[in-house]
């Protein structure tokens, strides 16, 4: 399939006439949405810090981490189903039944009876979750012209920043001062305040095809479901559960390899595929889904190694390592509002290239930061870092949904969106096999990162250990950033076929409002 017909050719952006003023009732639909997104970027860090307390309650130390597990298999493999699945019947009915799903889910782990039913209820909050993300990002730029979509996208940043910060401090002080199980509670009042703002204002076109004549490709979406589960199965157990050369990594991998033959056969002689051909066959879309891809790889650098970096090479407690971490989600949204001034005068390709060109070098930086250090070396590191991928992610999701139609939209952002999560799991099992192996060299056989990072001992031997570790990984980081260039300069075109406004295509608002 060719790219869709462009607003001028040659051009990024559409030509744009004066700004029109802001429609008021915007509001409470953006309201809604960052509600529906708070309740996702929430999830995990607000989890984290109650952990202690859930395996001192239920039990099951050793299957814990699927509590996170679980829910990133269940959103990551969701993600092109809910997309094809907004694009058939619109992004309101998936948005509510996904949230409905989500807090469905937060209502059962908070009366889990054992680690096992918890592991359970937090894949059904995982199912919504899939929902919120990618319907959210969709109907924002559904809401919002070319030229104000980098606005909303800064508030669903902003959303994301404010979460890394809140969220380990209210986990910690609902499982100190009242109970585990306020954690999933607490998403009760928040999602039906979100519920009801998006029923109440939120108007969509009118359906092109009668309801009756739409065919889902439950097959494609089952085998989509099936690969994903093996393959986030054998990435986040490898080297975990069993090692990385042993019969289950070798059996889940292959199985994986298998079942997305299978997948892509099915879904070629689906009518309506979830993940249709001209999701690769684009350059456009194929380039902003890998260097996304990269994106999430390079991410778990930061996210993951990090805070143990700021804890046993620099020594610092637990508060103030997540502060140098959470120095990135000032500077990120900040460039994101503020990428659009750049994108409308060099492109969005040439912005991208411009933030990951930036972020690769910080990247390559970090493994000359002085041992031990002072923390304020890697939280300016990391400030430069979230501004240089502000200017690299924001650019790339506004200009790839500008180039489809209302229709494609939402399978064109889930996509970008798995891609990315799938690069997230790809970069924790690749990342963690470098820390370790690292560690294991220098420390002995048998040590890894997840052992130091709960022992109190830190000598001189193990910070230097950990601190070369996390230099390999920071190294891994930058060969990302790299693939993500090598994808924008080989593959994506000069200039994004943005379409004109009136061809994109957007939702009604109430105008009763």
């Amino acid at each position: 399939m060719t790219e869709p017909s462009t607003a001028r050719a040659g051009s990024d952006p559409a030509p744009v006439t004066a700004p029109a003023a802001p429609d008021p009732r915007r509001g409470p639909v953006v309201a809604a949405l960052m509600l529906a997104m708070g309740l996702a970027a929430l999830d995990g860090t607000i989890v984290s810090t109650a952990v202690p307390q859930i395996v001192g309650d239920l039990g099951g130390l050793s299957v814990f981490s699927w509590l996170f597990s679980g829910y990133l298999l269940a959103v990551t493999v969701t993600l092109p189903v809910y997309g094809k699945l907004s694009d058939t019947f619109g992004r309101k009915p998936v948005l509510i039944a996904g949230t409905v799903l989500f807090l469905a889910g937060s209502l059962l782990c908070a009366a889990a009876w054992n680690m096992a039913s918890l592991i359970a209820f937090r894949v059904v909050q995982g199912l919504g979750g899939g929902a919120l993300q990618g319907t959210v990002q969709t109907i924002a730029a559904d809401l919002y012209p070319l030229k104000e979509r980098p606005k909303i996208q800064a508030k669903l940043s902003s959303v994301w920043a404010a979460s890394s910060v809140a969220g380990p401090a209210l986990g910690g002080l609902l499982a100190g001062y009242a109970d585990w199980r306020w954690i999933f509670l607490v998403n009760l009042p928040v999602g039906l305040i979100a519920l009801w703002l998006i029923g109440r204002h939120l108007r969509e076109p009118a359906r092109t095809a009668p309801r009756a004549r739409v065919r889902i490709d439950w097959a494609g979406a089952l085998a989509i479901f099936a690969t994903g589960s093996v393959l986030v199965t054998a990435l986040v157990q490898g080297g975990v559960a069993w090692p990385w050369l042993s019969a289950p990594s070798l059996g889940l991998l292959g199985g994986a390899a298998v079942l997305a033959a299978l997948t892509v056969a099915v879904e070629r002689r689906a009518a309506e595929p979830i993940i249709p051909g001209w999701v690769w066959r684009r350059r456009t879309i194929a380039a902003v889904n890998l260097s996304l891809g990269a994106l999430g790889l390079l991410m778990v650098a930061p996210t993951v190694f990090l805070p143990t970096y700021a804890q046993s090479v620099l020594g610092l407690g637990p508060i103030a390592a997540g502060f140098v971490l959470s120095s990135w989600t000032l500077s990120w949204p900040t460039t994101a509002a503020l990428s659009n001034r750049v994108y409308t005068r060099i492109g969005f390709r040439l912005t991208a290239i411009l933030g990951i060109s930036l972020a690769l070098l910080l990247l390559l930086a970090f493994p000359f930061l002085p041992f031990p250090g002072e923390p304020w070396q890697p939280a300016l590191l990391m400030l430069l870092l979230g501004g240089s991928l502000g200017l690299f992610q924001l650019p790339l999701i506004v200009g790839v949904q500008s180039t489809v139609p209302y229709e494609e939209r939402g399978t064109t952002t889930a996509s970008v969106l798995f891609c990315r999560q799938v690069g997230q799991s790809v970069g924790a099992a690749l990342f963690g096999a470098v820390a370790n192996g690292v560690l294991a060299a220098r420390l002995g056989a048998g040590t890894d990162l997840d052992t130091l990072a709960r022992s109190l001992a830190a000598t001189d031997e193990t910070r230097r250990a950990v601190d070369a570790a996390v230099d390999r990984v920071y190294l891994g980081a930058a060969a990302a950033a790299a693939l993500a260039l090598l994808a924008l300069l080989t593959l994506a075109p000069r200039r994004f076929p943005v379409l004109k406004e009136e061809d994109q295509g957007a939702p009604r608002l109430d105008p009763a409002d």
